[in-house]
């Protein structure tokens, strides 16, 4: 294999550097189902401010907002941020934000990115592999999501968040993968030239595709060896594991 010579690495988060799991979120027990939810957590928090919102309403509210959020990302890529969200799901309570305690929504929000970054794992061998490429190109993340703080505190009980020179998230940026803003806002805080980056995800369809759209060259994570989606250009390699970047990288 020719060994391409790169300056920078830019990552996916989920999926890529972490991993979720939707089981290691609360569990709710709605009308006999039982359901893996934030909803809890915040529901209990809610109470004291507004005491006749039940479970099942906060609940409904709640991925109502999420289903919001998605349709309106879908339209363009424009990124619904985690406060948007939760004015949302306030007004599906019917709760006057204006009315509310003015705190309320930021502890809400951090209760939440607290109990989705416990979903979130670290795979072991990851640690070592970033620090061994740290010393050799610049690193940086590049993530769709609706709140920074929950990516880079993942990043940060994980031990890794120093050997990023920038994370951005798409929150902070108002755009998401694949638009071409989020990848250059990378560029840009990193000095990266994109002839010289290698973009790794999982996503052909927004990783591989917004790599493209801005001179990068793309790595896919395709563990379940996927077929590319149509239409979507080929990435310039497809692995199993972030452990594949090696040998590409000419580093074993």
């Amino acid at each position: 294999m020719t060994v391409r010579r790169y300056d920078a690495i830019f990552f996916d988060l989920f999926d890529t550097l972490v991993h979720f799991d939707r089981e290691r979120l609360p569990q709710i027990d709605l009308d006999g189902r039982t359901i893996r939810s934030t909803a809890g957590c915040l529901h209990a928090l809610l109470q004291p401010h507004a005491p006749s919102v039940s479970l099942a309403q906060c609940y409904d509210a709640l991925a109502a907002s999420w289903k919001e959020a998605e349709r309106l990302r879908a339209i363009d890529h424009r990124e619904v941020g985690a406060p948007e969200r939760f004015r949302d799901f306030f007004s599906r309570l019917a709760l006057e934000h204006a009315t509310l305690s003015p705190d309320l929504a930021t502890v809400l929000i951090e209760a939440h990115k607290a109990e989705l970054s416990k979903a979130a794992s670290f795979p072991p061998h990851y640690g070592p592999l970033l620090r061994r490429l740290a010393a050799h190109y610049r690193l940086a993340v590049v993530s769709n999501f609706d709140y920074t703080p929950t990516a880079t505190g993942i990043l940060e009980a994980a031990g890794v968040l120093h050997l990023f020179a920038a994370v951005i998230v798409s929150d902070a940026v108002g755009w998401r993968k694949p638009r071409a803003d989020i990848f250059r806002r990378a560029l840009v805080a990193t000095g990266a030239d994109p002839a010289r980056t290698l973009f790794v995800g999982d996503r052909a369809d927004i990783d591989v595709e917004g790599a493209h759209r801005v001179g990068m060259d793309a790595a896919w994570i395709n563990p379940a060896r996927e077929p590319l989606p149509e239409g979507i250009a080929p990435p310039e390699y497809e692995i199993r594991d972030l452990i594949d970047l090696e040998p590409i990288l000419g580093l074993q």
